[in-house]
């Protein structure tokens, strides 16, 4: 099925998350033309040069074969193209070679690359981590020599975090970095789950590894962060020898078959330590939380491909006698158009939550006053697990959706649709599984300023209702989401009120709520912007928002209520009560 770059969604997603008032204030040699440009450059990449490839390399995927890693076919040409095109340096430091564009612009990109070829996004994705980890914690020799080619793409990154018996309990790890005696480490151990650990598309691959030194103290204080290349970056910049690690295997998945997962060994491997010893967690949590986002990026890609597909199917299959006229074909009958708009819908809350979070990063770092920088980064802490998880949930929902408005052909594999179902049901484990993002929403980032972030933004939510409601045709939409934040807001005050193991019992569905109010509101948003447009394209933003507020606002309520009930009969039910007997 032919992938369309989704070009026009994506520069007005940008245009009502406050990406226009964020280059007229911090990149002045960046308009709104230049973001079109650079939008319908990469929509032609992908979907030239990489979607393509997306079948083949669910077929055919990478191999492995003596301690090596041969890309899926045509992949490493593809990479290349991608160096070639400057599309791995969009976001970086020009001090390193970047070009020094918004982060949000680079998010932008790379759901067009998800979206094109998840498994091949994954490898530059990585990269991406790599480069904000060395950036801020790297040593001199490490940004001089090493950095740059990140940066440009001629070498590639990798984050080497978990082992057979520590994953998301990372206090586990028995990896360990011995002095050399000359001022570097030998790492040895064993990792497993390593994306793109190992390939043949880039001459050189930097790999982030957590160890253990041998006199650290036990649990998260005793883990530093290294830096190990598969090759020996010589003060030239010039590659030697070989290092001492290698592939021991690939994993054989249920999707992504094109991105080879990688077993990697590590037999006194040289190593350089980045940044301070016993500080390898907070380091590392860079790349996780860059991670993160860009995660959260291909939930929305997932879905926008597999939300594609099935429109296209609706058009072109005839089953039935539908109830509105579409010439004979499916997208006649309600359910089905019910479906598909609700795809639409969840791709654009999803897409603009994460647009606004990579905003908000930026913001950061470039408003002008040090409260606004500190407001912008508590508001990207409090939405980055929900940008990750809710959007990876949407992926998987949608995913599923699509196989369903195909029928009994999307259970076949020779349509398609089954692969971005495959797909796109990694995304809510990897990096920190969804479970655990809402952990970490419910036991850090509400937690924030004594809930003051969280009321902040519901707050906002608030206003947004009373615009949509001042609006004939969009007052159904603000009344629906004035319920779900004040739903939000009671759920709020109860998580801050109940610590312990009733708030993390209501985790998943807190997060669930959120994310369906903010996500709410983002759609209400939009359609406020295209308010009395006569583009067919502008005025179905109005349809979307209803389509929302009516299937997902109305059940905001009901959520809340729900997840105050506490987790009473989870501790009570041991599981002999749940076994087959």
């Amino acid at each position: 099925m032919t992938f369309r770059a989704p070009v026009r969604d994506l520069a007005f997603a940008l245009s009502t998350v406050g990406h226009d008032a964020l280059i007229a204030r911090a990149y002045p040699d960046l308009d709104s033309d230049t973001v079109a440009a650079v939008l319908e450059a990469a929509g032609s990449f992908t979907a030239d040069v990489l979607a393509p490839l997306n079948r083949t390399g669910d077929t055919q995927g990478a191999r492995y074969e003596n301690g090596a890693v041969t890309a899926a076919p045509g992949f490493a040409d593809a990479y290349r193209q991608f160096v070639e095109g400057g599309w791995n340096s969009l976001s970086a430091d020009p001090h390193h070679g970047g070009q020094g564009l918004s982060k949000a612009m680079e998010l932008a990109v790379f759901e067009m690359v998800h979206a094109s070829n998840m498994a091949f996004g994954l490898c530059p994705m990585l990269t991406q981590g790599a480069i904000e980890a060395l950036d801020l914690h790297g040593t001199e020799r490490q940004k001089r020599l090493v950095l740059p080619k990140l940066v440009s793409g001629e070498w590639t990154g990798a984050m080497c975090l978990t082992e057979p018996q520590a994953g998301s309990d990372l206090a586990a790890l028995t990896s360990i970095a011995k002095p050399d005696g000359k001022g570097g480490w030998l790492l040895s151990g064993q990792k497993i789950f390593i994306t793109w650990g190992d390939h043949d598309a880039a001459e050189n691959i930097c790999h982030l590894v957590i160890a253990r030194t041998p006199d650290a103290p036990p649990g998260v204080k005793g883990i530093s962060l290294f830096l190990a290349n598969k090759f020996e970056v010589k003060e030239d910049g010039s590659l030697g020898p070989r290092n001492s690690f290698r592939a021991g295997s690939i994993e054989h998945k249920l999707g992504i078959h094109g991105s080879p997962t990688c077993v990697m060994l590590y037999e006194d491997a040289e190593a350089e330590l980045v940044g301070e010893l016993g500080q390898g967690i907070p380091h590392m949590f860079v790349m996780m939380n860059a991670a993160r986002l860009q995660v959260g990026v291909q939930g929305v890609a997932i879905a926008e491909r597999a939300f594609q597909q099935a429109l296209a199917f609706s058009q072109e299959r005839k089953q039935g006698r539908t109830v509105w006229e579409a010439d004979g074909m499916i997208y006649g009958h309600p359910d089905i158009r019910r479906m598909l708009m609700l795809m639409k819908a969840k791709i654009e809350a999803a897409r603009a939550i994460c647009l606004t979070t990579g905003v908000l990063s930026d913001l950061a770092k470039l408003a002008e006053t040090e409260d606004e920088r500190a407001a912008a980064k508590a508001r990207q802490e409090l939405l980055t697990p929900i940008a990750k998880a809710w959007s990876t949930d949407v992926g998987v929902e949608v995913a599923s959706l699509g196989v369903q408005v195909h029928g009994g052909m999307g259970f076949i594999e020779e349509t398609g649709a089954a692969q971005h179902y495959r797909d796109a049901r990694i995304a809510p484990i990897y990096e920190g599984t969804n479970g655990i993002q809402a952990i970490d929403l419910v036991g850090r980032k509400v937690r924030m300023a004594d809930g003051a972030v969280m009321r902040s933004l519901c707050a906002e939510l608030a206003l947004t209702a009373e615009s949509l409601t001042e609006i004939p045709d969009l007052a159904i939409v603000g009344r629906r989401l004035a319920a779900g934040v004040a739903a939000l807001e009671r759920a709020t005050d109860w998580v801050l009120a109940n610590g312990g193991p009733a708030s993390l019992a209501a985790a998943t569905p807190y997060l669930k709520l959120a994310g369906d109010v903010i996500g709410g509101a983002m759609l209400g948003r939009q359609a406020l912007a295209a308010a009395g447009s006569d583009d067919p394209w502008l005025k179905g933003k109005a349809a979307l928002a209803r389509v929302f507020a009516g299937q997902v606002l109305t059940q905001a309520p009901g959520i809340a209520d729900g997840l105050m009930d506490g987790g009473d009969d989870l501790e009570a039910t041991s599981a002999a009560a749940l076994a087959p007997s």
